[in-house]
């Protein structure tokens, strides 16, 4: 018969005591988007006008820190030649209707007037259609002929053929872009792209994304990469953080890369731009993308309202055509005026979403952040109040 007594009780009781148990959410750190940080002004404050935005991203010279996404309701030869006018640098989407047909705007028109029942099965048609090369070599043409160095972007599975084939035709940086990159990536069925052997062998700049993860930006910059795109699922036209459950608020995934980029410098000596891809509508956004280290941003549905961009009103994800797993959707952004009036104003509205350099230069100079690099010293505060405080009149409207 088994003996229990008081002091056996006691000593099972203390060895639960001692059990621990360990979960997943002890460990959760906090992650910050845009609306849970603001700006804090310093000691300082500079002229607007003397602020300075220029700055050498891969070899281009641009006169503001802007990239209009490879998107083909964003960007065509003409758009590429409006933005690099105003000082910025638009990307073509080498796997999009730009390169698939002759003349794209009727098919434009049919994806921004198509019922939304029907335009998952439209976009899922269009991009069947083949990309092809006479037309791939025209756009570049077309690009630098309006005026603009030659960007372009292709999935890694396109880009061992594409790459080659645009720095041959003139493009002048080559992005390989992904909805999460990696510098390892594990496939059975085909053999996968090595970004080391091709940035070594690409005789143009080539930048990868995207990421929100400080060691696989090391990675990618050991690599090779010229530059390195942060952003997964903030994208107005983005669903990947709804439909796969991934995704890192942009403020914390800026932040995590530029880490690396600060870490591979001190290393090597080498210095990596790092570009705030999506999640940014209005100047203030921007202004914090800046802040929390980036050197560029690259800005899709805002610059979709533009009366130069090809979408009519509406912009899609670029994954969209997708027939099994749609991951973007097509969005109605309007237009709301030239390219110009919504980079450098004047503007019409009060929600910061025109004028944007404007915004992005006296925020600066209110910091006193005489450069882009002067803006990543600013210091940034929790302040998931800022966007509410005293404001209940602005929000009741």
């Amino acid at each position: 018969m088994l003996d229990h007594t008081p002091a056996t009780r006691t000593q099972s009781s203390d060895v639960t005591s001692r059990r621990v148990f360990r979960s997943k959410v002890d460990s959760i750190r906090p992650t910050y988007g845009f609306e849970d940080v603001s700006l804090a002004p310093g000691i300082n404050t500079v002229e607007p006008s003397d602020v300075e935005l220029n700055q050498l991203f891969c070899g281009i010279q641009l006169d503001i820190p802007v990239l209009a996404s490879a998107m083909d309701a964003v960007v065509d030869p003409a758009f590429a030649g409006a933005l690099a006018r105003l000082g910025g640098l638009a990307v073509l989407n080498l796997e999009g209707v730009q390169t698939r047909y002759d003349d794209p705007a009727a098919l434009i028109g049919r994806i921004a007037h198509a019922p939304d029942a029907e335009v998952h099965d439209l976009l899922a048609q269009a991009y069947l259609v083949p990309i092809r090369e006479d037309l791939v070599a025209r756009r570049l043409e077309e690009i630098h002929a309006a005026g603009s160095r030659a960007a372009v972007s292709a999935t890694p599975g396109a880009a061992r053929k594409w790459g080659p084939f645009c720095a041959e035709h003139g493009a002048d940086l080559f992005l390989v872009q992904s909805q999460v990159s990696s510098a390892r990536h594990l496939a059975t069925g085909y053999d996968p792209l090595s970004l080391s052997e091709f940035t070594r062998f690409m005789p143009i700049p080539v930048a990868v994304g995207n990421t929100t993860n400080a060691e696989a930006a090391f990675a990618l910059m050991e690599q090779g990469a010229a530059a390195v795109f942060v952003g997964v699922g903030p994208g107005a036209a983005c669903t990947t953080r709804e439909v796969l459950g991934i995704g890192i608020p942009q403020v914390t995934a800026i932040s995590d890369v530029v880490a690396a980029r600060d870490a591979y410098f001190t290393e090597t000596g080498r210095y990596v731009p790092v570009v705030a891809d999506g999640g940014m509508r209005r100047g203030g956004e921007v202004a914090k993308a800046i802040a929390a280290g980036a050197d560029v941003v690259m800005l899709g549905s805002p610059l979709a309202r533009a009366t130069e961009a090809p979408g009519r009103g509406v912009n899609w994800g670029m994954a969209a055509p997708s027939p099994v797993l749609p991951r973007g959707t097509r969005i109605k952004v309007g237009t709301s005026g030239s390219l110009e009036k919504i980079l450098f104003g004047p503007a019409g509205v009060t929600d910061g979403s025109e004028n944007l350099i404007g915004a992005l230069r006296q925020s600066m100079a209110a910091l006193g952040a005489r450069t882009l690099r002067e803006m990543h010293q600013v210091e940034m505060v929790y302040a998931p109040s800022a966007q509410t405080e005293g404001k209940s009149w602005q929000k009741g409207r």
